[in-house]
């Protein structure tokens, strides 16, 4: 299998990717806390493995390398002797405990986990009140204090939505676009892709397009690839106009050479219903992509590309209609959009929420779905796409389809 990464399209047969496969980290939350570990319902995780687990032969059966995100995060720790101990002092540093005692019992915890997968484990499952020895002194600070009443059970919180392993970075080309997270409690997932690319033997000194200390936030979900020169960006709930000005700096002007040339900024509903661009379209062809009925007509876009002197971007919005503008961008004479929901305002809004704009192709014209989403399915197979059927009902309740699922390292050329 090639090395590295290298990713210039959103439809390139796919031959290396990255998914977690849901573990304890689903488990170890009640519905109390939905909003503050950004996930809002309880999976049923044996199911949800199963469903996960077919996904994952499905891209093997067509040729795909399945890497796991758990196992890359522990040859990265186990590669570098320091890299352990900086990913701890970060990862105690950015889950906001009450105080030092509290990090203190945390570390002393986590210190004596010596099996680097058990760690890993535990990193994804995060650390219950319950598990460690806290202090009984006297609190110093209001944090101390109110950590001791009506808090939690969790001492520190999981990481569910890391089964979306598309949201933490983007690869972009042969290097990285690391996330700056909506929700503080997902930024943590970021920090599992840095430590990958700076210990990984394999993965360690790629070009990073954006930095995950960045002030401003921006979602791997929001970035597709049209080709090896253009970018398409969603400014989203979840990545700032800020953000993408960050970016066009440092691809278009930046110390590491990159090649894209062109950043089409995609101006999105700023809601749940559609949190990235990928949750609006998705190619799924050379010349087709789904796409939810309802953002047709209401899109703005913007085309950032390089001025003339160093440092200088130039704007410009474009007034035309979505497929002309993918048309331009992606070279050719026409493309076909094909509804979520058939066109259907009720169904569309139904099969959006499961994600049925929400693909992953693995090659021109064959497209891992959630199979719940029936209506839009078999429109793709009217369309002459093959069809890929993940089993959905409990990995889709985490409002995130195949593409979330999936972060591509290679694809091959078209």
């Amino acid at each position: 299998m090639p090395k590295g990464l290298n990713v210039h399209t959103e439809i390139g047969p796919l031959k290396k990717v990255m998914l977690h496969r849901p573990g304890l980290d689903m488990v170890y939350f009640g519905d109390e806390d939905f909003d503050r570990v950004w996930f809002h319902d309880a999976l049923y995780l044996e199911r949800a493995q199963e469903e996960h687990d077919r996904f994952a032969e499905l891209l093997r059966q067509e040729g795909a390398e399945v890497l796991y995100l758990e196992d890359l995060l522990k040859e990265a720790l186990d590669a570098d002797p320091d890299a352990r101990g900086e990913f701890t002092n970060t990862y105690l540093a950015e889950s906001r405990l009450p105080g030092k005692e509290y990090a203190a019992a945390a570390r002393e915890f986590l210190d004596s986990i010596e099996d680097t997968g058990e760690f890993v484990k535990r990193v994804f499952r995060g650390i219950r009140r319950k598990e460690v020895e806290l202090p009984h002194r006297s609190a110093h600070t209001l944090a101390e204090l109110d950590a001791t009443k009506d808090d939690p059970d969790s001492l520190i919180d999981p990481l569910p939505s890391s089964y979306f392993t598309r949201d933490a970075f983007a690869v972009v080309g042969n290097g990285v676009n690391m996330s700056h997270m909506y929700h503080y409690n997902r930024n943590r997932e970021t920090l599992l892709g840095e430590t990958i690319f700076t210990h990984h033997p394999e993965y360690r000194g790629v070009p990073l397009w954006y930095d995950r200390k960045s002030s401003f936030h921006t979602e791997g979900g929001d970035v597709l690839n049209f080709g090896r020169h253009t970018l398409a960006v969603g400014l989203s709930q979840r990545t700032e106009a800020a953000a993408i000005d960050q970016m066009a700096q440092n691809m278009f002007w930046g110390d590491e050479e990159c090649e894209i040339e062109e950043i089409l900024a995609f101006k999105i509903p700023a809601s749940y219903a559609f949190m990235h661009l990928d949750t609006v379209f998705t190619q799924v062809d050379v010349d087709k992509f789904t796409v939810h009925p309802n953002i047709l007509g209401t899109l703005k876009v913007y085309r950032l590309t390089p001025g003339a002197t160093k440092g200088e971007v130039r704007i410009a919005e474009i007034d035309d209609t979505l497929e002309h503008i993918l048309e331009k961008a992606l070279g050719i004479d026409s493309v076909q959009l094909i509804e979520c929901g058939g066109g259907d305002p009720v169904l569309a809004a139904r099969e959006q929420w499961n994600d049925g704009s929400n693909t992953l192709c693995v090659k021109p014209g064959v497209v891992c779905v959630y199979e719940r989403n029936v209506v839009t399915n078999d429109l793709l197979c009217k369309n002459g796409m093959k069809l890929l059927v993940v089993p959905s009902a409990e990995l889709s309740r985490g409002r995130g389809g195949p593409r979330c699922m999936s972060m591509p390292f290679w694809r091959e050329e078209i």
